[in-house]
Formats: structure tokens, sequence, C-alpha cells
């Protein structure tokens, strides 16, 4: 593992996951599941309705990937993850109504330190996102998130989503780099994970306060918000 002394010497692109790392998924998509779930009646928690959501929805990716047939949209598995949750909830539902939750993911705010942070950042690096959102989803979502990144780059261009080696090789070779010049950081486990295992350098946004788990591919920096990395990597 490197540190950031040493990682400030050679990482010339910071490279971001977006859901859940940029911005806030669990809470946004909880406030617009939130009035959506009442006018149905249903009684349950919409922050768990949200989580059962979003693991399906990371299932469908990961199956995908394994596959290896052609790569599905982003949306296509996000609605047929919204699907599947209502139908197990026992909430009647229309596919509009399941389209217009999903397209939800694409108005999502950034976590409160994340704008100031990046802007940092950006002052030392190139600061880029790799998502696995489509190409159109990460578009529009450029006015709602109002940060001004580099590059942002969709894993359809890999034809996998993430944690798949490809998805952090091809978005390494459209930035021009070497992969030991890119620090990847996420709010999430399994894409530090998977950037590390590629040859990238890796952060981990530790927000949650989750263990990061016995793996050989433990991230370089682990911090608590974006304001901490910011601060490590520039100051």
């Amino acid at each position: 593992m490197a540190t950031a002394e040493e990682l400030k010497k050679k990482v010339k692109v910071v490279m971001f996951d977006q859901y859940g790392t940029v911005v806030d998924m669990q809470k946004g998509l909880v406030e617009a599941a939130t009035p959506y779930l009442k006018e149905k009646g249903w009684t349950g928690k919409p922050n768990s309705f949200v989580t059962w959501w979003r693991r399906t929805h990371f299932e469908n990716s990961m199956i995908d990937a394994l596959l290896h047939k052609s790569h599905t949209y982003y949306r296509e598995i996000g609605e047929r993850a919204v699907d599947y949750t209502l139908e197990r909830a026992g909430i009647e539902h229309t596919q509009d109504e399941v389209r217009e939750l999903v397209a939800h993911i694409e108005r999502l705010k950034p976590f409160p330190d994340v704008p100031d942070a990046l802007a940092k950042l950006q002052t030392r690096y190139r600061i880029v996102v790799l998502s696995n959102g489509d190409p159109d989803m990460l578009e529009t979502a450029k006015k709602y998130h109002g940060v001004p990144f580099n590059n942002v780059i969709s894993v359809a261009a890999a034809n996998s989503f993430k944690p798949h080696v490809a998805t952090y090789t091809k978005a390494a070779e459209i930035e021009g780099v070497n992969m030991d010049e890119v620090l990847f950081v996420a709010n999430h486990a399994f894409d530090c994970l998977g950037a590390k295992a590629a040859g990238m350098h890796s952060a981990f946004i530790d927000r949650r306060k989750r263990p990061f788990g016995a793996t050989p591919h433990q991230p370089d920096l682990w911090v608590d918000d974006m304001k901490s990395l910011a601060d490590l990597m520039v100051d």
C-alpha cells in the first residue's frame, strides 16, 4: 500500500464512483420512494425498501457481468430491480411508476462535503467519474450534482459493470494514464477492491463505518469523508 505522500508524487487522475460516493444514493432514493410508498398504503420502512432495491440491482449487475453476454443498460437493470422489489413487497404497480422511481437516480444530490473537496482535488489532479450508470443518465446527472468533472466515463465503454477488470483498464486507457497513476475513490469496498486488483491505487471513504473485509486488495487510504481525502492529497 502507498502512503498519501507517495501517491501525491505519481497520481495524475483521481477517479470516483458516482452512485453512493459522489451523490447520496440511499438518502435521495428514500426521499423519492417515501411519498410513493405512502400513497400505495405500504406500511414498511422506505429505507428498507430502497436497500432491497439497491441490493437487487447490484446482484443483477454482477450476474450480467459474469454472464459475458452483451452489456445490459444500467437503467434496464434498475427497472428490473424495482419491479422485483415492488412485487416482493406486494405493491401493485405500473411500468410507468417503475420508470419514474428509477429516473430519480439521475437527480441525486452530492454529499455535503463533496463539492468543496473535489474542487480542492481538482487544483492538483484531473477528477474523473467511472460509473456503472448509462452515458445519458450520467449526462443528465451533471445539472443535479453540479461537479465540473474533467471527464465522466460510463462502464458501457467496457461492455461490463464494475468491478470487472475491463472497466478500470478502459477508463485508464481513455484518460491516457498508467493504472498506477490513478487513485480510485469509492464509498463501498467492492469498487475499491476491483480498482486495486486491476492495478490502480484506491481510497475508501468510510462514511458508513463498516469493515472493509479480509482481502489482499486493501485500500491505500482509508478516510472518514471526502474532505479528509482532499486534505491528505493536496495539503
